[in-house]
């Protein structure tokens, strides 16, 4: 499902260069669950940025089930992310002002849907995370593993086949992160791939594989 050969990304200043990957080859199976690890600044979050085609490589190419992105234009990439791609990020990333139902439907707002089929995928995505009674609620008056089950139900409401999870249980207590990766383990089981950053040790246990970086580069 994702293949990333001989990536390398360089940020670049006027007065500094950052390698902050470097020479990276991975494949990620269709189907697989794999935790991605390292200390603070090793590269975990460019190379999902990378993989969620949010960020481009300085060097290397990606391939997204089978297609080749580099020659892709921007309207091309938000597309393909939108069609394969869910993305569940630490903070959540909730609009304060919109219920919970809306926010779960703003990926829908980008596809050719009628408002019926958006509140009925949506409504169906937040029984899949036990949140079907919370859907008039806003982001305020939910607790931080409720706002992390929206986050979730928000990245498979289109029924994306890739979802990349940056530090999903992060911010959450014990309790809270295993129902979260109790939740990502059952979307895994039904099919969907995932990626997940973390830097927890026995939630990265929990998953097929483990890839740690250091220092930009792949170590295991």
């Amino acid at each position: 499902m994702i293949k990333l050969q001989n990536v390398e990304k360089v940020y670049r200043t006027s007065s500094i260069e950052t390698l902050a990957l470097n020479n990276i080859n991975l494949n990620v199976k269709k189907g697989e669950f794999v935790s991605i690890m390292g200390p603070s600044g090793c590269g975990k979050s460019t190379l999902l940025n990378i993989m969620g085609l949010l960020d481009v490589p300085s060097k290397g190419y990606i391939e997204i089930d089978g297609s080749k992105v580099e020659t892709y234009r921007d309207k091309e990439l938000a597309h393909l992310r939108n069609q394969k791609l869910g993305f569940i990020f630490q903070s959540f990333h909730l609009i304060n002002d919109l219920t919970v139902i809306d926010n779960v439907e703003i990926p829908l707002l980008y596809r050719n849907s009628s408002s019926k089929q958006r509140r009925d995928l949506a409504q169906e995505a937040l029984e899949k995370v036990g949140l079907s009674n919370r859907t008039k609620h806003f982001p305020k008056q939910l607790s931080g593993g409720q706002k992390q089950r929206v986050a979730i139900a928000r990245a498979i409401v289109g029924k994306p086949e890739i979802i990349l999870a940056d530090e999903p249980t992060g911010n959450l207590d014990s309790a809270m992160g295993n129902e979260i990766l109790n939740i990502l383990q059952k979307l895994n089981d039904d099919g969907t791939t995932i990626v997940m950053v973390t830097h927890d040790d026995a939630m990265a246990k929990r998953t097929h594989r483990l890839v740690r970086l250091f220092d930009g580069t792949q170590v295991l």
